[in-house]
């Protein structure tokens, strides 16, 4: 089969590689329809984190289940599928908490090669999730949002559940990405009144309005702050950081009014954090990997298919997989949001 390979660093290739086969009785066996480029895909690409040369990568899919374990009883072959990242087993501590983005029984392994013609799923028989009939009873658009939902769109939403929104909250997001942006989303789909996205990209800012932000602020550090607090009065009830870096977590702390709570999915870019301000405003800092299967089921997947969300609109650009290296030259420049990659038919 075909798959993307991680060659060096700004190098990427589609190699022929043996197709996966089940392993063991919990495992599924996924064709791939449509896959895409992270955000935190571009650690590795960039050459910021260590990744080993000649992997396969990826994170994020919809599929079709083409054989199953002998335990996986609730997925079936034929089942249209939201393949999530987070392998969730759904019976573990974590899972029934509701954060099986920590499962304990994740295997190590199991989130490589998404970029490719077939995948082998670990812990299929609760951690993916069944989307009704077939991919081509879907349109182009729906597809795309349905893709979110492997990854970004619940991490956006990870966001906003874990700074608590609420309905007629004042909410600021942190990021104009595409886990930003559906980030927005989700602080409308909560009930947020007031929505001030912090971007400085018109084609961004644009998207972001579309999906429900009220306000936009492109100013960035003491500057954004004191935007924010001309705007408030106050500060935000809670803020989405989506970013991940130094100065976005401490600009989040300090846009929030005392008792806000900060919703932090962007991946920690540096490990020493000063907390020091948490604690003299009461700001509480919640977050962490998303809880894709979760939130998928109780929430997103309903959401979607409803039409009361559309994230899919993130993807502003598509490929196939043979133009993978342009692909991410595309996220790594900028000039897409996200790129989508169109893998197969179904």
């Amino acid at each position: 089969m075909k798959a993307a390979v991680f060659i060096e660093p700004g190098k990427m290739e589609v190699h022929d590689v043996d197709k996966p086969k089940i392993e063991k009785p919990t495992d599924a066996l996924i064709k791939i329809v449509r896959a895409c480029v992270c955000g935190s895909d571009l650690w590795w690409y960039r050459g910021i984190a260590k990744r080993e040369a000649n992997s396969l990568v990826g994170h994020e899919a919809i599929g079709v289940v083409e054989e199953v374990g002998a335990d996986v009883s609730d997925i079936k072959t034929g089942d249209f599928v939201v393949v999530p990242f987070t392998h969730g087993c759904g019976h573990c501590a974590a899972c029934l908490a509701g954060f099986d983005g920590d499962c304990l029984n994740q295997e190590a392994g199991g989130n490589g090669g998404y970029q490719g013609e077939y995948l082998r799923y670990t812990n299929a028989n609760w951690g993916l999730v069944k989307i009704p009939g077939k991919p081509a009873d879907y349109s182009d658009e729906q597809l795309n949002s349905l893709l979110t939902l492997a990854d970004v769109m619940a991490t956006g939403y990870h966001a906003a559940a874990s700074a608590e929104v609420k309905k007629g909250d004042t909410v600021v997001v942190m990021g104009d990405g595409a886990v930003g942006l559906c980030g927005v989303i989700s602080a409308k789909l909560r009930g947020a009144k007031r929505i001030i996205a912090m971007s400085r990209h018109e084609d961004r800012q644009k998207l972001a309005r579309e999906f429900g932000a009220t306000d936009i602020i492109p100013e960035r550090g003491d500057d954004a702050v004191k935007k924010v607090m001309e705007l408030t009065g106050s500060g935000a009830d809670a803020v989405l950081e989506c970013v991940g870096t130094e100065q976005s977590v401490d600009t989040a702390v300090k846009v929030g009014r005392p008792g806000a709570v900060v919703g932090r999915v962007g991946v920690p870019q540096k490990a020493e954090m000063n907390t020091n301000n948490l604690f003299w405003r009461n700001i509480g800092l919640r977050g962490g990997i998303a809880s894709v299967t979760t939130d998928d089921k109780a929430v997103l997947l309903d959401a979607v298919l409803s039409g009361k969300i559309n994230p899919g609109k993130v993807f502003t650009k598509r490929f196939d997989l043979d133009h993978i290296q342009d692909a991410y030259e595309a996220m790594d420049k900028r000039t897409a949001i996200k790129s989508l990659l169109v893998i197969s038919e179904g």
